[in-house]
């Protein structure tokens, strides 16, 4: 048996990054292949009761981003302070959280509530782990991050409690709820990461433009947009502010752009991930009067936004803290994410404008999206589990 000290020596274990990126890549992939073969080769699928599209949905949300959140989150907030998150047997006991809350969807009898349990704890164990660094260093600026996890769990919490039948809607208020806050969480960390990358990773000095008022402006209307279409019908309204918000967004990606990025793939992903979003307004404001641009637009934020942004920065985190450079990725990530950019297009455009291979085009987006991550996974690999070079 192995010991305890040795456990915590291991390299995967010794930042949070290691672990939960592994974990998330994994389960793209694995998620991703039930989900394929349910919808595209109609294999049965049940998941205590679940259907397999609210299992998929759930899945992408609390399973895969979340667990890309927690990798990120543990590593940057012992950047930010200074102060060690969980490493060791600690951060083993988060993982093993997470992955009993996934392997419980499959058991008889009380998987789901079994889920429920371990998915809870997950998110308190995760939250209080990355409280404790930030309140020891007062930095208050990191109460917006915190709030946004706090707030995952309790969508989580009203998910379960709506697929246990305590909760009329909550199974709509989880997964949308859950949803919204993971691009509100993305929009947070782009406006921060994105132009300062850009800044700092093209060959010749660039200097962005930025906006307070805008930054203000995008952080209101995206809260009134998250609570008229998570919690009210009033999808029209809703509607008028995700054309506000698309608006915003395109301004805030006309002054990010700079011709250089497009030579450096860990900044074009970033930049059309943001671009994806964006989209996802427009698509949302056009919705409630053009119905078939719902599913389209929930994905261009999906696979286009948080699947693209969340592959792009497990990459960079992946390569700049095992010592390598962020300019120059490994030789396939490229393809990986070009590959991923396609998936997204697939999944948004072809089934509007070629209707009558809608079920195809989902299935190639699947595939798409799986080969992408498997990519990621082969190539990023020794990175996760070895030491950090110097």
């Amino acid at each position: 048996m192995m010991s305890t000290v040795s456990v915590a020596r291991l390299p995967v274990l010794s930042l949070g990054f290691r672990p939960f990126f592994l974990a998330a890549v994994v389960y793209a992939v694995f998620a991703m292949a039930v989900w394929f073969a349910s919808y595209g080769l109609g294999l049965p699928a049940t998941f205590n009761g679940l259907a397999p599209a609210l299992w998929h949905a759930h899945e992408m949300v609390y399973g895969y981003a979340l667990a890309v959140i927690a990798g990120f989150l543990l590593t940057a907030v012992t950047n930010w302070t200074g102060l060690p998150t969980l490493r060791g047997w600690p951060l083993l006991l988060l993982l093993l959280l997470w992955l009993s809350a996934r392997v419980s969807f499959y058991l008889p009898g009380n998987g789901l509530a079994a889920a429920a349990w371990f998915d809870g704890l997950f998110s308190l164990y995760l939250l209080l782990a990355v409280a404790r660094p930030i309140v020891r260093k007062r930095q208050k600026q990191q109460s917006g991050v915190l709030s946004k996890v706090l707030l995952l769990g309790v969508g989580n919490l009203l998910f379960y409690l709506g697929a246990l039948g305590y909760v009329d809607q909550g199974v709509q208020w989880g997964l949308y709820g859950g949803f919204y806050l993971v691009i509100g969480l993305i929009l947070t960390m782009s406006r921060r990461l994105i132009p300062f990358f850009i800044e700092r990773g093209l060959d010749a000095p660039v200097a962005l433009r930025n906006s307070g008022r805008v930054d203000v402006a995008a952080l209101v209307l995206f809260v009134v947009f998250f609570g008229l279409t998570v919690f009210t019908p009033y999808a029209r309204v809703a509607g008028v502010l995700a054309g506000l918000l698309f608006a915003l967004h395109l301004y805030r990606l006309a002054g990010w752009h700079t011709a250089g990025l497009w030579r450096k793939p860990l900044l074009w992903s970033l930049y059309l991930a943001y671009a994806f979003i964006t989209g996802g307004f427009l698509l949302s404001a056009l919705a409630p009067w053009l119905p078939l641009l719902k599913f389209p637009a929930l994905h261009a934020f999906a696979v286009g936004g948080i699947g693209l942004m969340t592959l792009s920065m497990m990459t960079r985190v992946s390569l700049g803290h095992t010592g390598r450079s962020v300019h120059e990725p490994l030789r396939l990530m490229p393809l990986a994410l070009a590959l991923l950019v396609v998936a997204g297009l697939v999944r948004v455009l072809l089934p509007v404008l070629v209707p009558a291979f809608y079920g195809h085009w989902i299935e190639l987006s699947q595939l798409l999206w799986m080969v992408a991550f498997g990519v990621l996974l082969l190539h990023y690999l020794p990175l996760l589990l070895k030491p950090a070079r110097g």
